[in-house]
């Protein structure tokens, strides 16, 4: 059976699902390209699997009728390797598909499609059989180079664009335009999904449509293999076919969003990301002040970040307390812009963590709710309000529990208080009362154990005797 992503591959550039913006300047890049006057000769493509960097790199080609040259991962891409293929061919002339020559001046290019550019390891790697280099040594440096020389159009493609511009490909930035490619909108998916079911002559429940294109999280190579599976020998699909398929579990785009943050200062750029991920600010600005330390180098550049982040802490306050929504924005940028632009000196490349914070609050969860459960008891038994207990009555309680045993014993009992809940007030105190009170019941079940084991020595005594007794009175009787 044909792969549907192969076959409903886009073959020009209006097919292209989403990145609308990304699209027409990539169009105009081409343009100048066909004019002689491109300001910068090559294009890099970033953004994750499957939402169609290659399919507009090769939708490019087909419009302008460039001759495409692709070299991928799945080939050697070293220094010898890229230097015969790309270079090679983004310095010489071409030839039309009958193999007559088309010079420059008349419209005749290639396009150099390098496909996973972030992925060069820079070692050597031989093959066992014919002793072969498919190793990627030197592949970056080569990639440079041939973007400075070239005289014909290149599109580098990448899923993370740091690995290619960190090292020796520093000078990709500003040499190549960037175009940062993202995930499409269910809204945008759903169109496609109707012209493959109509194509394929397949009845599809609306529904089932709605749902794929949701599930993919905008990835749109995995939206059509799903319907292609859910509709495999069939000519009518029912929601209820749709339970066949489960749900893929994507990374999370929020590091990609810090990387920008933290390395970059294009504010266009960062806001968009921003709004991609739809993270909440409040949890946005702990991301960022857990990994704004490890980032920057100099003592100013953190200190002019933390300031940006107070600020739009408390204006995230303020949106909260007073329903001012308008704040809500200025938040944002200063969490986030704010914290790019303080930078003014150098950064450091780092694993970015999860906020330590959360991670705190998640192991003392248990705490934090046994200590409110502590507080809504003595608001209970005080008969006042949850807010004078918490502010006036407890943290009193608390040096009370820890000066005096006899209290602290008193107040478990009236209170109801469980060795948790107890712990919160009294500490090690409370603690050292709740064993001893396990140690006198261990003592007082053991007591009972043995009374009762007595007990049941005496009745097994007297049912032995009588049994005795019994087999005597039968015997003399002559019934044995």
């Amino acid at each position: 059976m044909i792969d549907w992503t192969e076959k409903y591959r886009p073959k020009t550039i209006h097919d292209i699902v989403g990145n609308h913006s990304q699209i027409r300047q990539l169009k105009s890049w081409a343009l100048a390209w066909e004019k002689g006057k491109p300001q910068k000769k090559a294009v890099v493509l970033s953004g994750k699997p499957g939402i169609g960097k290659t399919s507009a790199a090769y939708a490019i080609a087909h419009d302008f009728k460039w001759l495409p040259i692709e070299l991928n991962a799945s080939d050697a891409r070293n220094a010898s390797a890229i230097n015969a293929v790309a270079t090679a061919g983004a310095t010489h002339q071409t030839f039309s598909d009958s193999g007559e020559f088309v010079s420059t001046k008349s419209g005749g290019r290639k396009l150099i499609i390098i496909d996973e550019a972030d992925n060069l390891f820079e070692q050597t790697r031989k093959n066992e059989t014919d002793g072969k280099d498919f190793g990627d040594k030197d592949g970056k440096k080569t990639i440079v180079k041939t973007v400075k020389v070239t005289k014909q159009p290149i599109i580098l493609i990448v899923n993370d664009d740091y690995q290619l511009f960190k090292g020796s490909g520093s000078s990709l930035r500003k040499d190549c335009i960037h175009l940062k490619m993202y995930t499409a909108k269910s809204s945008e998916i759903i169109p496609l999904l109707k012209h493959i079911c109509v194509n394929e002559n397949i009845r599809v429940d609306v529904q089932v449509l709605v749902t794929i294109s949701e599930s993919c999280e905008g990835d749109i190579r995995s939206a059509v293999r799903d319907l292609q599976s859910v509709c495999m020998n069939k000519q009518q699909v029912r929601k209820t076919d749709i339970d066949v398929l489960g749900r893929r579990d994507r990374s999370q785009q929020i590091f990609d969003v810090l990387r920008d943050i933290f390395q970059t200062k294009d504010s266009a750029v960062i806001q968009h990301n921003v709004q991609m991920v739809q993270e909440d600010p409040r949890m946005m600005l702990l991301w960022i002040a857990e990994n704004l330390p490890r980032s920057y180098i100099s003592f100013e550049d953190i200190s002019s970040g933390f300031q940006c982040l107070s600020k739009a802490d408390i204006y995230l306050g303020r949106t909260y307390r007073r329903n001012q929504y308008g704040l809500w924005s200025y938040a944002c940028d200063l969490s986030t812009i704010g914290v790019s632009l303080s930078r003014t000196g150098r950064f450091k490349p780092v694993k970015f963590q999860f906020p330590s914070w959360l991670k705190q609050t998640s192991n003392y969860k248990h705490v934090l709710s046994a200590q409110q459960s502590v507080i809504e008891k003595i608001a209970d038994y005080h008969h006042c309000s949850v807010k004078k207990a918490r502010s006036f009555i407890f943290p009193q309680l608390k040096v009370l529990f820890s000066n005096d045993e006899e209290l602290c014993t008193s107040l478990i009992k009236k209170l109801s208080l469980s060795e948790e809940e107890a712990v919160v007030l009294g500490g090690k105190k409370a603690k050292k009362i709740f064993t001893k009170k396990k140690e006198n019941e261990g003592k007082d079940s053991e007591t009972i154990s043995d009374n009762e084991q007595k007990i049941q020595g005496n009745e097994d005594k007297e049912t032995a005797s009588v049994e005795k007794d019994g087999a005597l009175k039968q015997q003399s009787l002559g019934v044995l």
